[in-house]
C-alpha cells in the first residue's frame, strides 16, 4: 500500500505558488487569445500603431466613419481595451444594391497589453480625420533614486 505524502511547511507555499503562477498565466492566455482572434466573438478589430516617447504611450486607431460617442475606452495599468458599434449609414433611394462592400460595420474590440507603468488619471484620447489617438504619459521610475526620509523624536513633546 502506498503512504499518501502530505506537503508540509515550505513545501505547501511553494505549490500554492505554483498554483497561483499556473492561474495568473491560464488568465493571460485566455486574454491574449481574445485579443488575438476579436473576430470569434463577432466582432472585428481596427488596425494600432503602438509609439513610444520619452515621456508617453502614443496609440493611433484607425476608425474611419466612427463618431465619438459610438467608441468606448477602458484602461486599467495592465491593457487598454477599444470598443463600440460602427453603424453602418442608411442607402440613398439611387442605389439599388451593393456590389462590392469591403469596409467593416458592427461592433470592434481591441485589447493593446501595456508593459509601461502610466499615469492612468492623466490618458486623454481625441478623434481627429478618422483617426482615435490616445495618449498615456508614463511614470517615472523610481526605483535605483535615493528619496530622504525625515526622523522625529517621538521621546520629545511640543512645547518642551
Amino acid at each position: 500500500m502506498i503512504k499518501p505524502v502530505r506537503a508540509t511547511g515550505l513545501e505547501r507555499l511553494e505549490l500554492q505558488r505554483l498554483r497561483d503562477r499556473v492561474g495568473r498565466l491560464y488568465v493571460a492566455l485566455e486574454e491574449a487569445t481574445e485579443a488575438e482572434n476579436p473576430l470569434a466573438s463577432g466582432a472585428w478589430a481596427p488596425p494600432v500603431d503602438l509609439c513610444e516617447t520619452e515621456k508617453m504611450i502614443i496609440l493611433r486607431v484607425e476608425l474611419p466613419g466612427v463618431h465619438v460617442d459610438q467608441i468606448k475606452i477602458g484602461l486599467t495599468n495592465t491593457k487598454l481595451r477599444i470598443w463600440g458599434d460602427k453603424k453602418r449609414r442608411p442607402a440613398r433611394r439611387r442605389i439599388v444594391s451593393y456590389l462590392c462592400s469591403e469596409r467593416s460595420y458592427g461592433k470592434f474590440n481591441r485589447v493593446v497589453r501595456l508593459r509601461w507603468t502610466i499615469c492612468v488619471r492623466d490618458a486623454s484620447a481625441e478623434l481627429k480625420g478618422g483617426m482615435l489617438h490616445i495618449y498615456l504619459p508614463k511614470i517615472e521610475d523610481r526605483r535605483g533614486t535615493e528619496v530622504l526620509i525625515s526622523v522625529k523624536d517621538a521621546n520629545r513633546q511640543e512645547g518642551t
